[in-house]
C-alpha cells in the first residue's frame, strides 16, 4: 500500500524498454540498463512536478543468465529509487526466448494547482530549458539525472504554463507541447546551448552541433513555458543547480519557427525520435 497526502492527487507514469531499441544488453553495463529504465519514468514524473512515491518493475528476462541480469539491474536502478526516495513496490518477472525487456510503472503525487501539464502554453510566454542539448549518446543518455528537485522547485516558487521533458528530441518534443496548447513556437537558435558532447559528436559525424542539439533524443532536460516577466526573474535569479536558458517565445501561428539573425522567422521542421508502431 502506497500512503499519498490526503491534499494531494496521483499521477502514473510508464515506459517500456526493449534490447536492440532503447539500449544494447551486449555492449551495456546491466546496471547502467536498470538505472536508466527507472530514470526516464522519474522524467516523466518532473516534467509533471510530481514528487516521486513508487515504482512497479516488470522483467522479461532471457532464459540463459536471466536471474543474474535481474539482480545486475536492480543494483543500478535501487540506488537512483534510494536517491529520490522511492519504494519499489513489487511487480513482475518471466523469462522467454527473445531479448530483455524491462516496464515500469512510477506513481507520483502532486499539489492541486501546481501540477504541470504540456497543454497550457500561451501566446507571450517565453520557453525555457534546463541544461544543454545534444550528444546524449555518447554517455549522458544512461547517466543523466531527473530533472526532479529542480521541477519540484520551480512548481513551489513559480508559476509554469506548461511542461515537457525531451526524450525524443528538443524540436520534436517542443512542437508536441505546442500541438498540445494550439500554438507555436519561434527558436531563437544562437541562445540553444550545445552540449559540449555535440561537438565531440560532429567531428565524427559530421553532422552539425546544431542539428544534433535540436534532433537527438534522450537529453532528458526540461522545456518550459513561462510568462514573459517570470522568465526574466528566473533567468537573472538562476535558482537551481543547472542553467537556465530563454531559447524562444510562444506565438499564435502554429507551428515551429527559427530566428536566427534578421529578418522574419524562417519554418523549422520539427526533428528527432519518431516511435514505430
Amino acid at each position: 500500500m502506497l500512503a499519498l497526502a490526503k491534499d494531494n492527487a496521483c499521477v502514473v507514469t510508464t515506459d517500456m524498454l526493449m534490447d536492440g531499441v532503447d539500449f544494447q544488453l551486449d555492449h551495456n553495463d546491466a546496471r547502467r540498463i536498470g538505472r536508466k529504465s527507472l530514470a526516464v519514468n522519474l522524467s516523466d514524473l518532473a516534467a509533471m512536478a510530481a514528487r516521486p512515491v513508487g515504482a512497479v518493475i516488470s522483467l522479461a528476462l532471457p532464459r540463459s543468465g536471466g536471474e543474474e541480469l535481474a539482480l545486475q539491474l536492480y543494483e543500478g536502478l535501487i540506488l537512483l529509487a534510494d536517491e529520490f526516495d522511492i519504494a519499489i513496490a513489487g511487480g513482475d518477472t518471466n523469462s522467454w526466448d527473445g531479448p530483455l525487456v524491462i516496464s515500469i510503472t512510477a506513481i507520483g503525487e502532486v499539489t492541486p494547482g501546481k501540477e504541470w501539464r504540456r497543454s497550457g502554453a500561451k501566446a507571450g510566454d517565453e520557453i525555457l530549458v534546463t541544461g544543454s542539448f545534444g550528444g546524449s549518446i555518447l554517455g549522458k543518455h544512461f547517466d543523466f539525472t531527473p530533472r526532479v528537485r529542480e521541477a519540484l522547485l520551480l512548481a513551489e516558487r513559480y508559476e509554469i504554463h506548461a511542461a515537457m521533458d525531451v526524450s525524443d528530441g528538443l524540436s520534436l518534443d517542443l512542437s508536441r507541447l505546442c500541438e498540445a496548447s494550439g500554438c507555436g513556437a519561434v527558436l531563437n537558435l544562437s541562445q540553444i546551448p550545445i552540449a559540449l558532447a555535440a561537438y565531440e559528436l560532429e567531428l565524427r559525424d559530421g553532422q552539425s552541433a546544431m542539428d544534433h542539439a535540436l534532433g537527438d533524443g534522450e537529453d532528458f532536460e526540461l522545456i518550459l513555458a513561462v510568462a514573459s516577466v517570470v522568465a526574466e526573474k528566473l533567468v537573472a535569479a538562476q535558482p537551481l543547480d543547472v542553467p537556465l536558458t530563454r531559447i524562444g517565445r510562444i506565438v499564435k501561428e502554429s507551428g515551429l519557427w527559427q530566428q536566427s539573425g534578421v529578418g522574419p522567422p524562417q519554418s523549422l521542421a520539427p526533428r528527432g525520435y519518431e516511435h514505430q508502431l
